[in-house]
């Protein structure tokens, strides 16, 4: 079992986090290294990440987490989302793909509906729902919320 820490990212991590962040195709903007926590590795190489961040509405977004293919399984995005979790003001939101509602709600985030997201989270599942008829697998956009 490969051993791991969770730590506050260093500007030194940004390079890393926007590489992990576009390998994984996970929405790209809004990355700063200083809202991070990071999963290395004992020789420091970064295996997970994630962020809070701040919208112009006062929303907080649990964001960015990804973890890399060779070190699924390890607790590594749960522990990261445990750090980011602690370390946040409620309510803390986030947006994933629906086939992800079971692994987010392990952590008390529940789906919410259109009337109860803020600005921000209205404005994109307006934007999303746009484009879902272009969707062919069937998965959707799903916002939830944690108090």
């Amino acid at each position: 079992m490969a051993e791991y820490i969770i730590k506050p990212a260093v500007k030194e991590d940004s390079a890393t986090i926007r590489a992990m962040v576009r390998q994984a195709r996970v929405n790209p903007t809004g990355l700063d290294w200083r809202r991070f926590f990071i999963a290395q590795t004992p020789e420091g190489v970064t295996v997970g990440c994630g962020q809070v961040k701040l919208h112009g509405d006062g929303s907080r977004e649990l964001a960015s987490i990804v973890v890399d293919p060779g070190f699924r399984g390890l607790g590594i995005a749960k522990a990261v989302i445990m750090q980011l979790v602690a370390r946040s003001e409620m309510p803390l939101y986030l947006m994933c793909r629906s086939n992800l509602g079971e692994f987010y709600r392990k952590f008390d985030f529940r789906p919410v509906k259109p009337d109860e997201m803020p600005p921000y989270f209205t404005r994109i599942n307006s934007l999303v729902g746009l484009f879902s008829k272009f969707q062919k697998d069937g998965d959707s956009l799903l916002v939830m919320r944690r108090d």
